[in-house]
């Protein structure tokens, strides 16, 4: 069981992240679903959520209303959920992870087999892609895309039986992450922080580097061991040229070095006294290295792993004049994305949704992202706040 807040500040801020809903009942439900997410142990089903904030036999029916039946639109209840986390936490960075959702059957929108890597096999799942504004101890969920497969955005039948909206269809990872840094982009009120993504080994990261630049936006994006880079030198006293080598992987520049390689000791980002070794080149990705010579250089790094310890991850970034210590700082957001994933699973019942449709996942990611939000920051709420 989680503490809850104080009544008063559960109230604030159901009234401000939740104004945008039309009728005061609707504000009501949001309210006592939260307090449920937050109180009721164990599996969050409507019924058990119903029993702990309600007496009533109908409870269970108007909470299930509320999540999978209601046609309250999930975007401006987010827009205000990033705002106000944004005004108490002073975000790091915003940070785009994959969050994988295991499920039991077939009919929940969205849901196909996977092959997930920390688990060794594959998995029935769905796949949600999120958006968190991290500072260093603690990243918070705000906004959510899911990942449609193609069984799924090309079907007919099933999309009238999840209600698909028409205009939502099959994207990329990377797609889904530029639309989330374009949402959250339009919704901040602060200035704008790096963008740190870590979306699995897929290979089309290139796309997600051609996005972030021609929004103008700092970044840090973890990239497979297989993505093909061209290697970068400058050249040129005055101009400073860039010119570029020859194709190869990732791994392979930082491994065997064929590119200008350089290898520094720097401290290690959680303040403990041993130094990483950080080795870093200048690249560009390339995802058709028969077309055209790249136009700028982007740095390719990664963290010298100890003897007998696997492989780091690698890393890109378009801010290649930053010190190495705040790269780092930020390459280990990640890691608090998962921790707050697996605390949503947990603790607030991201994986016990009972709904099947398209507009109910959102509702319910909307809802357990307010509450993971409510618990970790109503301690900045003020009576001010109203």
């Amino acid at each position: 069981m989680v503490t809850l807040p104080p009544d008063d500040a559960v109230f604030r801020f159901t009234e401000r992240v939740f104004e945008p809903l039309a009728r005061a009942d609707q504000r009501a439900w949001a309210r006592r679903y939260l307090r449920a997410l937050l109180t009721t142990p164990g599996k969050k089903s409507a019924r058990r959520l119903a029993a702990s904030v309600s007496a009533s036999p109908t409870a269970a029916q108007a909470l299930h209303q509320f999540v999978n039946v209601s046609p309250w639109d999930w975007i401006p209840v987010r827009e205000e959920l990033i705002r106000w986390t944004e005004r108490r936490i002073a975000p790091r960075a915003w940070v785009v992870d994959l969050a994988v959702l295991p499920k039991r059957g077939e009919h929940s929108c969205g849901v196909h087999r996977r092959f997930v890597a920390p688990a060794g096999r594959a998995v029935t799942c769905q796949v949600g892609v999120g958006a968190f504004l991290a500072t260093s101890a603690d990243a918070v969920p705000v906004d959510w895309r899911l990942q449609l497969p193609g069984a799924w955005s090309k079907d007919p039948h099933r999309r009238r039986r999840a209600r698909i909206p028409d205009d939502v269809d099959f994207r990329l990872p990377e797609q889904h992450a530029l639309e989330l840094v374009d949402a959250l982009t339009a919704a901040s009120r602060i200035t704008p922080v790096p963008v740190v993504a870590h979306l699995g080994a897929t290979l089309q990261v290139g796309s997600l580097v051609r996005g972030l630049a021609a929004r103008d936006r700092d970044f840090v994006l973890a990239v497979p061991d297989g993505l093909r880079v061209r290697t970068a030198r400058l050249s040129g006293r005055r101009s400073r040229r860039e010119e570029y080598g020859p194709v190869h992987t990732a791994r392979g520049v930082l491994d065997h070095g064929p590119a200008p390689l350089r290898t520094e000791e720097t401290a290690r980002p959680d303040g403990h006294a041993r130094l990483a070794v950080v080795a870093t080149a200048l690249v560009h990705p390339v995802e058709r290295p028969s077309v055209g010579a790249p136009q700028r250089a982007y740095r390719l790094f990664t963290v010298r792993p100890g003897p007998s310890r696997p492989p780091s991850p690698l890393w890109l970034t378009n801010m290649t004049h930053a010190r190495t210590e705040y790269l780092l700082g930020l390459t280990r957001l990640p890691a608090l994305t998962l921790r707050t994933t697996r605390r949503l699973k947990d603790d607030l019942g991201l994986l016990d949704f009972e709904g099947r449709s398209f507009p109910g996942w959102h509702h319910h990611m909307t809802l357990v992202s307010a509450a993971y939000a409510l618990r970790h920051t109503a301690a900045g709420l003020a009576p001010a706040d109203t």
